[in-house]
């Protein structure tokens, strides 16, 4: 029952905060748990979801080079400028973080509590994208081998 309510507050949160991810992402489990297909789901989801949701948001990027629309001159052109080197250096850093983001879920899981719950409150009150648990991890990880040295 708690799992229902908090997921209709979640819900409501959404609804308030206008924000369409979070109202359909908890719609969604809403339906599938009062459907009683959450013990069928929900451990698929858990284990695969964020590897889907790579796949879509790697779909959604590759998408401009599959029109056509950025091709081989475009990415050369691209590299003269130094915004794309910074770009480019932000997006290995960003998979680097990510990457120890996964070694820390791995080795400390329940630190995923704090990290769903953050990125919950940030697309809810903040309008953020739901993309940060695995930087969020990454960035903690950091974080927590820093303040162990301190």
């Amino acid at each position: 029952m708690q799992a229902f309510l908090f997921l209709l507050l979640l819900t409501v949160i959404s609804i308030i905060a206008k924000n369409q991810s979070l109202l359909i992402a908890s719609v969604f489990l809403l339906v599938l748990k009062a459907a009683g297909l959450d013990i069928k789901w929900f451990d698929m989801m858990q284990k695969n979801g964020i590897n889907w949701g790579v796949t879509v948001i790697t779909i959604a990027v590759l998408v401009p080079i599959a029109t056509g629309a950025i091709g081989f001159r475009e990415l050369g052109a691209a590299l003269k400028s130094p915004y794309a080197w910074i770009a480019l250096a932000a997006g290995i850093l960003v998979a680097l973080i990510a990457k120890n983001g996964v070694v820390l879920l791995a080795e400390d899981p329940h630190i995923t509590t704090a990290l769903v719950l953050g990125t919950v409150l940030a697309v809810a009150l903040f309008n953020g994208v739901p993309v940060g648990p695995l930087i969020g991890a990454g960035i903690a990880y950091y974080a927590m081998k820093l303040f162990s040295v301190l």
